[in-house]
């Protein structure tokens, strides 16, 4: 019943109503903070719609989109650790195998709503992105990214298959 309640003022919150108050468990704090950066996000989707924030591409992953598996830069153990760090830089963590985390549903469902609310508000919003140069902007970050995670995946190979240190 409390994670029902705190769920439906997450979604409240996001919706723009006041915040209500969530006692509880030890974990919640991070995961209302979560959603509350959600919100957050959510809440600034129109100022990104109209590219009125440009997001720049970290040159380590303009680099990557070139040719993820140049092996220039690869040479020693040394370099490709350094490779490895600055592309954890631009990415953030590696994947860590291990037990699924817990999905924080209540903040899960708050997201979707609050996404579903500024979709309702910005008519033909796709459109809107497109002309502004927003949507173009968003693929080629993404582009950018999914090289970048092909050239850290390829660097971890060669770092295993040259028995490099980590």
């Amino acid at each position: 019943m409390m994670k029902r309640a705190c769920g439906l003022a997450m979604l409240a919150l996001v919706a723009g109503a006041a915040p209500a108050q969530c006692e509880a468990s030890p974990e919640q704090p991070s995961r209302l903070h979560q959603s509350l950066q959600a919100g957050g996000r959510i809440a600034a989707q129109p100022v990104h719609d109209v590219d009125a924030s440009r997001t720049k591409i970290p040159p380590v992953l303009e680099a990557a989109s070139g040719d993820p598996y140049d092996l220039v830069g690869a040479r020693s153990c040394a370099q490709i650790a350094r490779s490895i760090a600055a592309l954890t830089d631009a990415l953030g963590p590696d994947f860590a195998s291990g037990p699924a985390k817990k999905e924080n549903k209540a903040g899960k469902l708050a997201e979707a709503g609050g996404k579903s609310i500024v979709n309702a508000i910005i008519p033909f919003r796709g459109l809107v992105r497109e002309i502004s140069g927003a949507a173009p902007a968003q693929r080629r970050l993404n582009n950018a990214v999914d090289a970048g995670l092909a050239r850290r995946g390829f660097l971890r190979g060669l770092q295993s298959a040259r028995r490099c240190k980590r």
